[in-house]
């Protein structure tokens, strides 16, 4: 008897001690802040060309999604198809500071292959709080769920046109090699929170990262806080 409350008590210590073990595995929290850090690349990139995201869409914006390096073959089987990360403004309304980012999965949808490639970059502004508010909790399909429309390029492009005034997220993309004849439509985003319970541990979740102050940001994702920051430091409605 004694024996068998000896085996009971180590496998209930086991048991409550795994998703610790589990969510603080070496080798994959290194997986999630080297897409934080591939992120922050991306960011820095996109922001630092004339003929992107014009500045007025970047101070309008409540968030900001990256999905570094989705690469062709990932369009070519079944399964999931971009891992990123969402950062957004902190405080009421998402007025403040850049704050904490939340890991998302970018999935699913007809995305209308025609021209191969080596990979591409990402970059969806959610820009107003409806938007931002829908990606926290649930997936979101795009176009469905959340109006959604490729963004206007060039810092001195008009972006008060109704097209981009109705849209919740507009997309950027930025190529290395040739690819080409991808339509969104019908793709999902969503929290990927078993990342997010890897990089912030069991209780985390992407609600939570984005809205509680008090979650520090890894230091994985300064380059990429830093460069939003730098590039609108405040919110302009």
């Amino acid at each position: 008897m004694r024996h068998t409350k000896c085996w009971i008590v180590a496998v209930a210590s086991l048991l409550a001690l795994a998703p610790f073990s589990s969510a603080k595995n070496p080798s994959e929290v290194k997986a999630e802040k080297d897409r934080l850090q591939n992120s922050g690349k991306v960011v820095q990139e996109i922001l630092n060309v004339p003929e992107d995201i014009p500045q007025d869409m970047i101070d309008k914006a409540r968030c900001v999604v990256v999905m570094p390096s989705v690469l062709k073959a990932a369009f070519l089987v079944g399964g999931s198809y971009g891992r990123g990360t969402m950062v957004c403004r902190t405080g009421k309304n998402f007025t403040g500071p850049w704050g904490a980012p939340a890991m998302y999965a970018l999935e699913g949808g007809s995305f209308g292959l025609q021209i191969g490639g080596e990979a591409t970059d990402f970059v969806f502004l959610v820009i107003n709080d409806r938007g931002a508010g829908s990606l926290l909790h649930s997936k979101v399909k795009l176009g469905a769920d959340a109006s959604f429309a490729a963004g206007p390029k060039g810092r001195s492009a008009a972006a008060d046109t109704d097209a981009y005034m109705r849209a919740e997220i507009l997309s950027y993309s930025c190529a290395r090699g040739v690819f080409a004849g991808i339509s969104l439509d019908g793709s999902t985003l969503r929290p990927d929170e078993r990342a997010n319970r890897k990089l912030y541990g069991n209780s985390a979740s992407a609600a939570k990262i984005i809205t509680k102050s008090h979650i520090k940001a890894p230091s994985s994702a300064h380059v990429l806080i830093a460069a939003l920051q730098k590039s609108s430091p405040q919110l302009k409605r």
